[in-house]
């Protein structure tokens, strides 16, 4: 993955995880591989199309893999690389944050 990056910091990290389906596909796969299905059962409301798209673009961004095996039907695996563990710490700061903002309302 070469490509022309931003010299913003924040700005890289936007431009690879700023669709909030980026999001839920990255908790998801924190805790481990998942089919297709999974994801799509466990994200919600999207559809397979858009599911579709952003498991290629972050498997472009290298930061999952797909896993396909040659079985009838098809099997096909998502898993984290490295690079998408390493953004644990900001999904959990954003677990973190939402959780302080919704305890804040409730109040």
């Amino acid at each position: 993955m070469k490509k022309d990056l931003p010299v913003c910091p924040v700005e890289v990290t936007l431009m690879l995880i700023s669709d909030k389906w980026k999001v839920l596909i990255l908790r998801d796969l924190m805790g481990g591989t998942k089919r297709f299905g999974e994801l799509k059962k466990s994200i919600g409301n999207i559809t397979q199309k858009v599911l579709t798209a952003n498991l290629r673009s972050m498997e472009e961004s290298g930061l999952l893999t797909r896993t396909v095996y040659a079985e009838v039907p098809p099997r096909v695996e998502y898993t984290l690389t490295e690079v998408g563990y390493s953004l644990k710490i900001v999904t959990d700061a954003m677990i973190k944050w939402g959780t302080e903002y919704k305890e804040k309302l409730e109040k």
